[in-house]
């Protein structure tokens, strides 16, 4: 039996696996190049070019895009404003809030769209496997981690600029709490047991502060991943149709994830600018004279 010129063909199966970390691709002197990288780098770039477009054309009259976002930005400021209930902390961390937001908004929405299947093939041990040149960059924990730390640093930064340094130190180390057992046990013995418990109150306020950064970064994470994993799986079952309406569900999710963290970000930043010494002292105040008008009404009364 001949075998010369036969030749065997063999049809590799391409894959593609959604993973939990962002697969690279391009290596550059190296520095590794991911897909999450590409799509958070395209965000920005897209969102530098529709600033500078509406700023190119801002005008007294606005145009139909000005007129749009003029009417994001007066919504988002009056929802900020539900949140702070002061109009100067809202102008001041808004511009940071809705850069925020339209930043994760794009990079999860880049994440749905697939450009025609573009991409590489790597060879695995399974075969080939299909790697896109985008994939949204929130799907990344390294992205969610970045932005989590950074509202964090940035609203106890706001924090110290609004009510000071010391104000806001004594939040996390209230020297103020235990220097109180030496001003105060004289007139209130309770302030023995009462400064310790605030001492450590604080302290368990700078292990929240690292919960926070692990809320941000894995509620944003989990639940763009969880459309990635979504969207491939009604994929790979049926090709067609069927997956549009999912398609549909992740962009709303998309919006959504986004708001959440921008109003999150607010609250932290409220928090932070809150003297709360200021308000137990009007609290106090107002105990004060409440107490004062109810004295005069008795003496009145009896009068």
């Amino acid at each position: 039996m001949e075998k010369e010129g036969q030749q065997t063909t063999v049809k590799e199966q391409i894959s593609y696996e959604t993973t939990l970390f962002a697969e690279p691709i391009l290596h550059y002197h190296g520095f590794t190049i991911t897909n999450s990288l590409l799509t958070s780098t395209s965000a920005v770039i897209i969102l530098v070019i529709i600033a500078v477009i509406l700023r190119l054309k801002l005008k007294e009259v606005p145009g139909k895009l000005q007129n749009i976002f003029e009417v994001i930005i007066e919504g988002a400021l009056g929802l900020c404003d539900q949140v702070t209930n002061n109009r100067k902390i809202s102008v001041k961390v808004f511009p940071i809030a809705i850069s925020v937001f339209f930043f994760i908004l794009v990079n999860n929405w880049l994440g749905l769209v697939p450009i025609g299947g573009l991409g590489l093939l790597e060879k695995t041990e399974n075969g080939l496997s299909f790697i896109p040149f985008l994939r949204g960059g929130t799907a990344d924990i390294n992205t969610t981690f970045a932005l989590a730390i950074m509202a964090v640093i940035s609203a106890n930064i706001f924090g110290i600029l609004s009510i000071g340094i010391w104000k806001t130190f004594n939040k996390y180390v209230n020297l103020k709490a235990l220097g109180e057992i030496f001003t105060k046990i004289k007139k209130d013995k309770t302030v023995i047991l009462v400064a310790p418990i605030t001492f450590f109150v604080g302290l368990i306020e700078i292990i929240g502060e690292f919960a926070k950064v692990a809320s941000l970064s894995f509620r944003l994470f989990g639940n763009v991943f969880a459309g990635e994993v979504l969207l491939a799986s009604m994929a790979s079952l049926v090709a067609y149709v069927i997956p549009i309406p999912f398609m549909f569900l992740e962009i709303l999710v998309g919006v959504i994830q986004a708001l959440v963290f921008s109003m999150l970000l607010v609250v932290y930043f409220t928090i932070s600018s809150t003297d709360h010494d200021h308000e137990e002292h009007n609290e106090h105040n107002t105990h004060d004279e409440h107490e004062k008008i109810n004295k005069e009404s008795i003496i009145i009364s009896k009068v």
